[in-house]
């Protein structure tokens, strides 16, 4: 029979601390071995004083949740150190992770229909399962689950598999997979699951072999700049070994080294904040190993030298700082903000693109099938029909300039003025809910340009902190391009170095009921009217684009919006 966790809120808010050993294991599921579990014996935990503010409970942070106040529930996963037996988690991390789905994947018996139609049984079967190719069998790590929760393991991944095919590489999944079973059932594991994998706004688990050299490669590149000491010296007593090596390996210094009580209150906060959390948590791992070596004969230079990876796992494993003040350094860490993270994952993914080579070293992976992607004949044939801005050539074009992901979808007309009429209102109705899209512009003087726009226009809606709308939103994905008479790409300019950029450098898109804007600073890359008639284009700071056409005003002919099926 299937686990269900029934009802738990009383126990999920009662959250004082340990009182009785018949109590030890209230907040795991059936299919975890609770004796392997260390709790309070790893540190030493600091009396109670009486002072200290309550553990905040799972109906104040639904509540927080329901009234759009992320940032407050972001400071309480921080800041709240519930016990690791914590009943809380069988409904905190579906709150978490269920910020993230799908409509379909919340229906009534979705995964058992799934587990249906891949197995034709929903009984757990005793024989091993074969688990997917994208699957490292090195790293399907277990943790305290039974034999039957490893089964089960194995069986809530192949169904991902087999809905989401997709995922060609993912080697983090199971262990992911394997830390949600210790506290919720088969089914809600899944669903979990399918709202990290589906998440737009955050990422939160790679699924292509690309993506997994983008992160790592953004990990060594923040490291170099935010861990300097530690990667220079790391460098300098092992001149032979590539940095490299090191880092390719990031993640599980985390998942396969620090100890169970540290790695759940990580993932307390990383089901909210998506994979930014790991990367702080790498940082502070370097900083403290570093501080280590210099201070333990353990991890001398002689120790060490000849496998600085593998001795950075072992050092996780005896990580000498509790949770909290684990969490609390990382979460201390200065200018480590999410544009500047972006811009260096960005930066790293359109490098690999361009060279088509992901590595060259012995762990060397092979290109993702996504970069080789083209819009299938039925596509180009609907694009000829319909367009007013496009031939094909011109379509692969664009295609050769987007982003990798985006590539594994294909193109769909949304709104042209030909068919829907030239009004803004009209243009949101049709276009403001997808992400992303391609805007074209043609020209009664014959000139074709537009832009990759990163976000959803619905997000000239969204309010702040202070409830004030933003006035620019977007993301470092945002492009420019020139399609006739000249054709040439622009992408933002935070792509060209990791320093840090002024505000009018990271003006990617406004818009209202009056008008539509892409770029800002010292002018505005392309400007429309309510009535998508007439437009301007300058040079930007946020592009150093020059205008996209010669006159700089423009009166429109056509314009087009596309999206991408499935994206």
């Amino acid at each position: 029979m299937p686990y269900h966790r029934g009802d738990t809120s009383a126990q999920a808010d009662k959250l004082s601390g340990i009182v009785e050993e018949s109590d030890l294991y209230e907040g795991f599921a059936p299919h975890v071995e609770t004796s392997e579990i260390k709790t309070l014996d790893f540190y030493t935990i600091p009396k109670q004083t009486g002072k200290e503010p309550a553990l905040r409970s799972f109906t104040e942070i639904q509540q927080l949740l329901q009234q759009g106040k992320k940032r407050d529930v972001k400071n309480i996963l921080r800041e709240n150190s519930w016990p690791i037996n914590s009943p809380i988690r069988s409904q905190l991390w579906p709150l978490l992770c269920g910020q993230h789905l799908t409509k379909q994947h919340m229906l009534d018996g979705f995964y058992w229909e799934m587990v249906h139609q891949v197995f034709g049984t929903t009984e757990l079967s005793e024989k091993p399962i074969m688990l997917p190719a994208f699957v490292d069998a090195i790293h399907c790590l277990p943790y305290h689950l039974t034999s039957t929760g490893r089964a089960v393991a194995d069986r809530i991944v192949n169904v991902l598999g087999y809905d989401c095919p997709d995922i060609t590489y993912s080697p983090v999944l199971y262990p992911i997979t394997s830390i949600l079973l210790h506290f919720m059932s088969e089914e809600e594991a899944y669903i979990c699951l399918a709202g990290l994998v589906a998440s737009k706004e955050k990422v939160f688990i790679n699924q292509t072999k690309l993506q997994h050299e983008v992160t790592w490669k953004t990990v060594m590149q923040i490291a170099k700049k935010h861990t300097k000491s530690a990667v220079s010296y790391f460098q300098r007593i092992c001149p032979g070994q590539k940095l490299e090596r090191v880092f390719m390996d990031w993640c599980w210094w985390i998942l396969a080294g620090l100890p169970f009580q540290h790695l759940v209150r990580i993932m307390d906060c990383f089901f909210h904040e998506g994979i930014k959390v790991l990367y702080r948590v790498a940082l502070v791992i370097l900083n403290l190993f570093h501080k280590e070596c210099q201070s333990n004969n353990e991890w001398s230079p002689d120790n060490i030298k000849n496998d600085i990876g593998n001795a950075l796992i072992k050092f996780c494993k005896k990580i000498p700082v509790s949770p909290a003040k684990l969490l609390h350094a990382a979460f201390s860490i200065r200018g480590l903000s999410t544009q500047y993270i972006s811009r260096i994952s960005i930066k790293t993914e359109m490098l690999l693109k361009s060279r088509s080579v992901l590595n060259s070293s012995s762990k060397q992976l092979i290109k993702s099938r996504s970069s080789d992607n083209l819009p299938t004949s039925q596509s180009q044939v609907n694009i000829q029909m319909m367009s007013h801005t496009l031939t094909i050539r011109e379509l692969f074009t664009l295609w050769s300039w987007l982003p990798v992901r985006i590539t594994m979808y294909q193109p769909k007309l949304l709104y042209t003025t030909e068919e829907h009429g030239c009004s803004l209102t009209t243009f949101y109705v049709r276009v403001e809910q997808h992400e992303p899209t391609l805007l074209m512009i043609k020209t009664c003087n014959n000139e074709v340009f537009g832009a990759y726009c990163s976000s959803r226009w619905f997000e000239r809606n969204v309010k702040d902190d202070k409830g004030q709308r933003q006035a620019y939103f977007g993301t470092g994905e945002t492009f420019l391009f020139s399609l006739y008479p000249e054709r040439a790409k622009y992408p933002w300019v935070g792509i060209e170095g990791d320093k840090d950029l002024g505000h009018s450098s990271e003006l990617f898109m406004a818009a209202d009921s009056k008008m539509i804007t892409i770029g800002g600073g010292e002018g505005q890359a392309i400007w429309m009217d309510e009535n998508i008639r007439f437009g301007k284009t300058d040079g930007c700071k946020t592009f150093n684009n020059p205008p996209l056409c010669p006159s700089g005003d423009f009166e429109i002919r056509v314009l087009e919006v596309y999206g991408f099926v499935g994206s």
